[in-house]
């Protein structure tokens, strides 16, 4: 017991993640990153919160989490270039808390990067044969549009997509990038298409009263913008799970940052400027629909442009499954290299260079949750998880400073330690604001992973054993 605090040294995961393949760029991290962070939220998001609690001002509530999603991604980018190892908050928690810390935080993304995907698979599923089939005259029966809680037997199109992404990954990193590449170039062209051509339907007057006074509540006037900020900041997660591909990154002292930093502010931009082009070409007390892209186009006239986001939706959400999925699978990885789950989670197929064992457990366990259970009531689940290693992560800079055995010679978090500190509490600030009854969850969920870890984990860790001897 008195080792479970034990701290890994950063050496072991450096050498154990030695057989994985450097193949990924700055560019293709971008790629990875705005693939997780824009998905289905672009084309709700800002048409609900402007609605409800920021009127056009809503952009000036993307602004704001797109600077506290910057502050949490630059501590991410020091933790990527001083420790370039796969696991992302779970090694570097191992590393500068113990052991049974970074297992907590572990298994916390395990439960984030498992239900993201099987939620946005249903999604998926439900764009895909509720428009483009359907508009098609192809109607799947019941049966197979849903699972047993539903009223169906499995959602055949969910399990479908998340078992051609895990075939598309298992085929190696250089296939798999170009096509998450492809995906994202024409995912946000659409978006920028939507941006231009809704610039000629903007109407000034929409735009007053910039910032309603309905939602001028307290504290000092900010409630309903503060609220909106604290919502639409969940639209920028998942650059974290670009710190999982530290180990197949090359040069990652610099490329973690400029991928990271990178995806941040293209989804500041692209989020910004959607929403003032979506308040301005419809009043935002009109916009309170789950699909107010669609609806502005069809305000203005332009009924026949309603496939086109469509399609980009689609695309947005197969990029977002994509890079959580890859996530998923170097965590699970990261859990059998070192043991704290079976062994052969952590072996590598060398044939194409990737952890073949656990990104098929990845697939098979994400694939009955998206095909058989309904999972609206458990998605704050994946923020909570988030939250809690973006407080550690925030927090363990300074500690990582001080560290004379990690020499980091690549990106370190500016304002040290004040921004460090600020981005923590910021964090600590969202996660107290989910509701209650996710709370209760959270605590059950990581009850659940001390169990494992106490019961397996502990038993054959690879730190207990050198211990030990």
């Amino acid at each position: 017991m008195k080792n479970i605090f034990r701290k890994v040294p950063v050496s072991s995961y450096l050498d154990a993640d030695s057989h994985l393949k450097r193949t990924l760029n700055a560019k293709d991290l971008v790629a990875l990153g705005i693939g997780a962070v824009i998905g289905t939220g672009i084309f709700i998001l800002p048409g609900h919160e402007a609605a409800s609690h920021a009127g056009p001002a809503v952009s000036i509530a993307f602004l704001i989490a797109a600077l506290l999603s910057g502050a949490v991604g630059m501590a991410y980018a020091e933790f990527s270039s001083a420790m370039p190892v796969a696991g992302s908050a779970y090694s570097f928690g191992s590393v500068i808390y113990g052991e049974v810390v970074g297992w907590i935080l572990g298994w916390c993304l395990i439960l984030e990067y498992l239900l993201a995907v099987a939620a946005e698979a249903t999604g998926f599923a439900s764009y895909f044969n509720d428009n483009l089939l359907a508009s098609l005259g192809i109607h799947l029966p019941r049966a197979l549009e849903a699972g047993p809680f539903e009223g169906g037997v499995v959602n055949l199109t969910a399990v479908l997509i998340i078992l051609l992404i895990a075939l598309i990954l298992l085929g190696g990193a250089t296939m798999s990038k170009k096509i998450e590449n492809y995906a994202v170039l024409l995912k946000v062209a659409i978006i920028i298409l939507f941006i231009i051509v809704g610039a000629f339907y903007i109407k000034k007057s929409n735009y007053v009263p910039f910032y309603p006074k309905e939602f001028r509540t307290s504290p000092w006037g900010l409630g309903g913008i503060s609220t909106a900020a604290a919502t639409v900041f969940f639209a920028f997660l998942g650059f974290d799970a670009l710190a999982s591909n530290s180990a197949e990154t090359i040069n990652p002292k610099k490329n973690m940052a400029r991928g990271i930093m990178g995806t941040v502010l293209a989804a500041m931009i692209l989020y910004v400027l959607f929403s003032l082009v979506l308040v301005g070409m419809v009043n935002y007390q009109k916009l309170g629909v789950d699909d107010p892209a669609a609806y502005a186009l069809k305000v203005v006239g332009l009924n026949s442009w309603n496939k086109l986001i469509t399609i980009g939706a689609l695309i947005g959400i197969f990029t977002a499954m994509f890079t959580m999925l890859l996530g998923s699978s170097r965590l699970i990885y990261a859990f059998g290299r070192d043991q704290l789950l079976p062994k052969f989670l952590g072996q590598i197929n060398h044939k194409h260079m990737v952890p073949e064992h656990a990104l098929i457990l990845s697939a098979i366990v994400i694939a009955i949750l998206a095909g058989l259970v309904p999972l609206t009531d458990l998605t704050q689940l994946v923020n909570a998880g988030t939250l809690l290693a973006f407080i550690f992560i925030s927090f363990g800079i300074i500690p990582l400073r001080r560290r004379q055995d990690i020499k980091n010679t690549g990106f370190k978090m500016p304002g040290y330690p004040f921004l460090p500190i600020l981005a923590g509490l910021v964090s600590l600030y969202f996660l107290w604001m989910l509701p209650n009854s996710t709370k209760v969850m959270v605590v059950i969920w990581i009850i659940l992973g001390l169990l494992i870890y106490f019961g397996y984990g502990m038993k054959h860790s690879k730190l207990q054993k050198k211990s030990e001897k």
